[in-house]
């Protein structure tokens, strides 16, 4: 029960969030949220990028057995990851700090595209430490049944995509 409350739950507690068409979840591990999100999105396009091969082959398997037509797997480090301008929304879940997320995949989303941080605490610091190329558009506090501890989405935007 605290698996499913604690991960995939909590993966789900974003779809509110996902308006774009095109979404990359960048080391997405397991597939969280990725893979839970294409699942339950199937008119979206999802990337699971990961540089772990093993994480990647389980999530191919996966993708095969359950038919998830619409997520594309990919085994590489994210500054290697070459579509550039491309998605609607970069998302992560336990992946760096803010600082690190935006320095690797600055150059993913598309012009008025977001980065989609899932935290827990309110990362102050964090966004404190942001680079000035980006800002914070808001933060939003997320509700995961079954789960006492805080979860935050923090939305971010590059500067002059507002």
């Amino acid at each position: 029960d605290q698996m499913i409350a604690l991960h995939l739950i909590d993966s789900l507690s974003t779809i509110p969030y996902i308006q774009g068409d095109h979404i990359i979840d960048v080391g997405t591990g397991p597939g969280l949220p990725g893979m839970v999100l294409a699942i339950c999105l199937p008119e979206k396009k999802f990337t699971l990028l990961d540089s772990n091969g093993k994480k990647t082959r389980f999530l191919t398997q996966v993708k095969m057995e359950l038919g998830v037509d619409n997520a594309t797997v990919a085994n590489e480090r994210v500054e290697q990851h070459a579509l550039a301008g491309q998605y609607d929304h970069v998302i992560s879940r336990a992946f760096a700090s803010l600082q690190d997320m935006i320095n690797w995949t600055l150059p993913l989303p598309k012009e008025n595209g977001n980065f989609l941080a899932m935290k827990g605490v309110y990362p102050e610091q964090e966004i404190k430490e942001l680079p000035s190329e980006v800002f914070v558009e808001t933060v939003h506090s997320l509700t995961v049944p079954h789960v006492d501890a805080e979860r935050h989405l923090v939305v971010m935007k590059r500067k002059g995509s507002e």
